[in-house]
């Protein structure tokens, strides 16, 4: 599935769409070069989320956490800082917390992050984004298929 976000608005609606959709446990890849849009998208969907106050780029804090209202946590992390998996023990995360698993830079955590349902591919594409959503696992696989049935996000759909 690839999508085109033309703007902040947009890229809210797919962080909305993908909080609505999303499955009890998930885990969510976030791919692509500097600026293209992957804390704005995390940010979109944990606010959907029902996440209130600030929601801080965890760039130098490596992992935050986040309260949903559904009484689970969203855990953020961006992994650009750390040299490889080995450096994720000393963040003392347990691959079986959190319900949602927001991971920027996944290629930096390697093994030792939880196996992802969703891979999100984002890039600057002209005067906006594009997202390509690639599916790892039967849950990303229904994701996806909620997520393509969703006028709002239709409108988004380009072909490419």
């Amino acid at each position: 599935m690839r999508l085109w976000l033309p703007d902040s608005a947009a890229t809210e609606a797919l962080g909305r769409i993908l909080a609505l959709s999303r499955p009890t446990r998930a885990v969510v890849h976030l791919h692509g070069d500097l600026g293209a849009g992957k804390s704005t998208l995390a940010r979109a969907l944990l606010r959907a989320l029902g996440v209130r106050g600030a929601i801080r780029s965890p760039t130098y804090t490596l992992v935050e956490r986040y309260p949903l209202d559904d009484g689970t946590e969203a855990l953020h992390l961006d992994l650009y800082r750390i040299a490889g998996a080995g450096e994720l023990e000393f963040l003392g995360l347990d691959p079986g917390e959190g319900a949602l698993w927001l991971v920027e830079w996944p290629e930096q955590g390697g093994a030792g992050l939880p196996a992802a349902d969703l891979r999100l591919e984002l890039a600057i594409d002209g005067d906006g984004r594009s997202v390509q959503a690639f599916p790892l696992d039967v849950s990303g696989q229904e994701w996806l298929a909620r997520l393509a049935s969703d006028p709002e996000l239709r409108a988004l759909s380009r072909p490419g």
